[in-house]
């Protein structure tokens, strides 16, 4: 049995006629006798009753009548919601974000999805890279825009670098060091706590090349948290210097120091290396690439 014999059956159910349903279906009478034919031979009795040229359904036809219209509609349904998941129109997906894509992206991932896809359902996660790169492998999460220096390379891993945006020391407007002459030493800023969310290690690297020892990021962060946001509200209400990506934190005051920072966070797409991906992530790939671009 199929749904083309199911659609055979309803379309001759309504016209009354091998002929006049032949001619709606674009077929020939032989071809629709047929594909009735063989039906009634799968559920073992007559569907129709042919009384001259008249079909009429059976008592048994009338039942099966019923069920194939519900059956018919079903596959219909299933074909309209699989056109809106591919379109993006319908779906789910979960994304986790890492501490500084999540300041730059979540809100206005959020506000983009119930603008443009309002029907569909999305998850963001926050955490740090460990914890959310455990989350997909296990597939809590389909997918992650995370510090590609902190993805440690793997086989069942696809990363797709999306941008570069630069670092910088921030503090709020009005702090001591912004009425200094500038540009201002590292060790000016070491008067002052400094936050920061985990850093890779390329950065510590960098930060200690540029510096010396005494920008060793296990001695020089003395505020650390996975929330880039909470952060900042310490810096605006402290004297606390923020270590983070610029555009994370657009409300505060950068510092500028000699030798210059120098310092890009990569930002990139974490997927399941050849897992197929929720059509929705098609969609927001353009919006997350624009919003991670300097």
């Amino acid at each position: 049995m199929t749904l083309v014999q199911l659609r055979h059956l309803i379309a001759l159910a309504q016209a009354g006629s091998f002929s006049r349903a032949a001619e709606q279906l674009f077929l020939t009478q032989p071809a629709l006798s047929r594909s009735i034919r063989s039906l009634e031979d799968e559920l073992g009795q007559r569907l129709f009753d042919r009384i001259g040229w008249k079909s009429e359904l059976t008592p048994a036809g009338r039942e099966v009548l019923e069920r194939a219209r519900k059956l018919v509609a079903e596959a219909e349904h299933l074909k309209e919601s699989a056109q809106q998941l591919q379109s993006g129109q319908a779906g789910r997906i979960r994304l986790g974000l890492g501490s500084g894509p999540g300041a730059i992206l979540a809100a206005a991932v959020l506000r983009y999805m119930a603008t443009h896809h309002p029907r569909a359902h999305i998850e963001v996660a926050r955490g740090s890279t460990a914890l959310l790169e455990q989350a997909l492998r296990e597939r809590q999460l389909d997918a992650l825009v995370v510090d590609a220096r902190s993805v440690p390379p793997s086989p069942e891993l696809q990363v797709e670098v999306l941008g570069e945006l630069r670092g910088a020391f921030l503090c709020r407007p009005g702090h001591p060091l912004l009425e200094r002459r500038a540009p201002l030493r590292f060790a000016d800023l070491l008067a002052y706590p400094i936050a920061s969310t985990p850093l890779s290690a390329e950065i510590g690297r960098i930060l200690v090349e540029r510096y010396g020892p005494s920008a060793h990021l296990p001695d020089v962060v003395t505020l650390g948290s996975e929330d880039i946001a909470t952060l900042e509200q310490v810096v605006r209400a402290s004297d606390a210097v923020l270590l983070a990506v610029r555009a994370a934190a657009p409300s505060l005051e950068e510092l500028t120091l000699r030798p210059a920072l120098h310092a890009t966070a990569r930002f990139g797409l974490v997927t399941l290396a050849g897992r197929s991906q929720p059509p929705l992530l098609a969609a927001l790939r353009p919006l997350i690439g624009r919003l991670l671009e300097e």
